[in-house]
């Protein structure tokens, strides 16, 4: 058996995709988007010869773009085969890559704008809506906690992740020429105790664990203690009158800031101003939430039956439509914006960036994760300019990291993750973290457990 890492690896944390290789399968373990610098994008094709155009199978962890985003490109070249995933992956997979497809057609056709006037050929996008029709009939629902045949001599069980809704680790079993191996793909491990989502459930055995290191370096602090910091920044700002951006991943950290303001909302640390949620997508996330409560912790369960979110945020206004979204710009403070993409990466939070960064009133507050090279990681690092579709824009706005509200495992729950199935000595590859992130959890793992992790390059393939 052979695997090969076609993302998240060498460093780099986006682009997650893994091919599993034996003598009678070709199996695909997610199939992400690579997000951030211009050299991430242009690794964003798949080779029209070898396995991947031999595939029997793919199996996803969920659903976010970094995981699923050149799904299309599978179909585009020809792939009818099964797409395995939990039910709430699979819907929200069709969203977050229908709202992929959209962006790159409209990215698309500024560029041409922009190339047309230099002699240049235009940029296709990489898919288009006919190529998501096109997924739709393969996927096919996986249950947690129920082995999964996928391709013959494989069959997966998925557990929960923790980290957004639908999110799984698989545990993956081949049998190949008498020989059985237990295979971990731990996908995105979610931080333990944070409202909405169930806690990861970590595996007791396995022969190879390919582990995701984000936060390899660092513990997040408590959501607690960081809720109530972004929400005395949050103060400050509309104290002043000013605007707060929140660059969301619509689904997941959405919902739980929208709770946490509520809550704020209730106890009356906050006064209730406008909030605008400038994200279609978000919206349609939310509707997509509520249909799937079974995976909802206790208290979840219990904000959405209660009404209590509604009774508390009647200032938040949704925003489907583009012309819903430029009023905002005219709108005097104090409010807040909720608009993608999360990483500033492209959609409605551009414009909101590109007419507020220079005000020093404006408050940018981050929710999650900013790759290396993308917009949203130079605001954070400090950047005093960037640059917005091709124009130079100065940053005078304050920034604040809201890190508690991160989605991924911290340190410590990372190393809780994978001391439950270090006592049967798998192999441990760390990948879905910077160098940084990885060499530091790789000497956690080696002091604690006494256990050597690897660190695998791009296109690295690993033999079983």
């Amino acid at each position: 058996m052979k695997i090969t890492l076609h993302g998240a690896s060498g460093g780099e944390v986006t682009g997650s995709a893994y091919l599993i290789q034996t003598d009678q399968a070709n199996v695909l373990i997610d199939c992400g988007l690579f997000q951030g610098a211009n050299k991430l994008e242009n690794y964003n094709r798949l080779p029209r010869r070898g396995p991947l155009q031999q595939l029997d199978s793919v199996v996803l962890t969920h659903a976010h773009l970094d995981h699923t985003g050149r799904l299309p490109l599978l179909t585009r070249f020809g792939y009818a085969g099964p797409i395995y995933a939990t039910p709430a992956t699979i819907d929200l997979t069709d969203l977050i890559l229908r709202d992929s497809a959209r962006l790159q057609l409209e990215d698309a056709k500024r560029q041409a704008r922009t190339r047309t006037g230099q002699g240049k050929p235009p940029v296709e996008p990489l898919y288009t809506a006919r190529h998501i029709e096109q997924l739709r009939p393969l996927f096919r629902n996986m249950k947690y906690n129920h082995p999964t045949p996928v391709a013959t001599g494989i069959s997966v069980r998925a557990v929960e992740a923790g980290h957004v809704l639908g999110s799984a680790s698989l545990e993956v079993t081949v049998e190949e020429k008498g020989v059985r191996k237990v295979i971990v793909f731990s996908g995105d491990i979610g931080p333990s105790g944070v409202p909405l989502h169930a806690d990861p459930t970590p595996f007791k055995h396995a022969d190879v664990v390919f582990m995701e290191s984000t936060y390899g370096d660092r513990d997040h602090p408590s959501l607690n203690e960081t809720a109530i910091e972004a929400r005395e920044a949050v103060r400050e700002t509309v104290e002043q009158g000013g605007r707060v951006l929140v660059p969301v991943f619509a689904i997941g950290r959405t919902q739980l800031l929208l709770y946490l303001l509520a809550g704020a909302f209730k106890r009356k640390t906050l006064t209730p101003f406008p909030i605008f949620v400038d994200s279609p997508m978000a919206i349609e996330a939310t509707q997509i939430y509520r249909k799937h409560k079974e995976l909802f912790d206790d208290e979840a369960v219990g904000m959405f039956e209660s009404g209590e979110l509604s009774r508390n945020l009647r200032t938040v206004k949704a925003c489907p439509k583009p012309g819903d979204s430029r009023a905002i710009a005219a709108m005097k403070g104090p409010l807040m914006v909720l608009a993608g993409a999360g990483m500033c990466t492209g959609g409605r939070i551009m414009h909101h960036l590109i007419n507020h960064l220079p005000d020093p009133t404006t408050l940018v507050l981050m929710v999650g994760y900013q790759s290396r090279g993308s917009i949203g990681r130079a605001i954070v690092d400090g950047a005093r300019s960037v640059r917005i579709f091709g124009k130079p824009v100065p940053v005078r706005a304050k920034s604040h990291t809201f890190s508690g509200l991160s989605g991924h495992a911290g340190q410590k729950d990372l190393l809780a993750w994978i001391g439950s199935v270090a006592p049967s000595k798998p192999r441990i590859f760390l990948t879905h973290g910077e160098d940084m992130q990885r060499t530091t959890l790789r000497g956690l793992i080696l002091k604690r457990f006494g256990l050597t992790a690897q660190m695998p390059e791009h296109l690295e393939t690993i033999e079983i």
